[in-house]
């Protein structure tokens, strides 16, 4: 399904400010993985996201998405293929246009109906009620709101809908509950599961959770100085525990995870 080989960036070449943000970084999902990333702030997780969506052209190496290469193809028309969503619950939405023309406007771009006279039908607008009411916060009633009067875990709620109302083939979601409360992020993570389930959709997730890396879906990335340094997945996955990860974690990247976030985060397994 996703296939990346070689892939390599450095920014700011041959500067004082030069960063080699991915190395050589190479990964296989196949169709329906469900893979979780971990890493400290600055291990790539989100460059690796940025180069598979389209943000930049990698310097070195390829991506292959269902067969096609998209190494080169802009991120615009990534877009219709590869859902994603960010930390900041603002960033998914327009806040002020309603519910409905938020989704009519993820639907039609994903749908590839991108001519001036596409049209939201009668049956498309039951088709994002029933969506809505599945994801059991009342907002199939709310259709005609502005989205900036929802909360903030409505709106990441919304911006799920939004990512796979018509199915992606590739599903990116960068820490897409760090910006919530506790409750309202184990409802997001309930309704990723469900939605991801449902319709079958590859995903590749970062978490600084790592509790999150081990229980959600089928394979942990933890990575390191741009380059995946652990790919577990199947029995040897279901064994570990977060201190049986940090310990290979350390084995191979060759010292301890630093990320203060990562490990307050998850004191209590640790």
């Amino acid at each position: 399904m996703l296939e990346l080989k070689n892939v390599g960036k450095v920014f700011n070449p041959g500067t004082v400010n030069e960063k080699k943000a991915l190395t050589a970084v190479n990964l296989h999902l196949a169709e329906g993985d469900f893979a979780t990333i971990v890493g400290s702030n600055g291990a790539g997780k989100s460059t690796l996201f940025n180069a598979i969506a389209g943000a930049f052209t990698p310097d070195t190496g390829s991506i292959t998405l269902a067969g096609q290469d998209i190494t080169f193809l802009p991120d615009y028309r990534r877009s219709k293929f590869i859902g994603r969503m960010f930390q900041d619950p603002l960033k998914g939405t327009a806040p002020h246009m309603t519910i409905e023309e938020n989704l009519a406007l993820a639907f039609l771009r994903a749908s590839g109906q991108t001519s001036p006279f596409s049209r939201i039908s009668k049956a498309d607008r039951a088709l994002f009620a029933e969506r809505l009411a599945a994801l059991g916060l009342g907002l199939e009633d709310r259709m005609k709101q502005p989205v900036g009067l929802l909360s903030g875990g409505q709106r990441q709620a919304l911006t799920l809908l939004m990512a796979t109302l018509v199915t992606p083939k590739l599903l990116l979601l960068d820490e897409h509950t760090a910006a919530l409360d506790p409750a309202t992020a184990e409802k997001v993570l309930e309704l990723t599961k469900q939605i991801v389930a449902e319709h079958h959709i590859t995903c590749l997730m970062i978490t600084h959770n790592m509790r999150d890396a081990l229980t959600l879906g089928n394979r942990t990335l933890m990575m390191d100085g741009g380059r995946i340094v652990l790919d577990i997945a199947g029995p040897e996955r279901a064994g570990l525990t977060v201190q049986d990860l940090l310990l290979r974690f350390a084995k191979q990247a060759g010292h301890d995870l630093d990320d203060d976030r990562v490990l307050l985060s998850n004191a209590d397994e640790a």
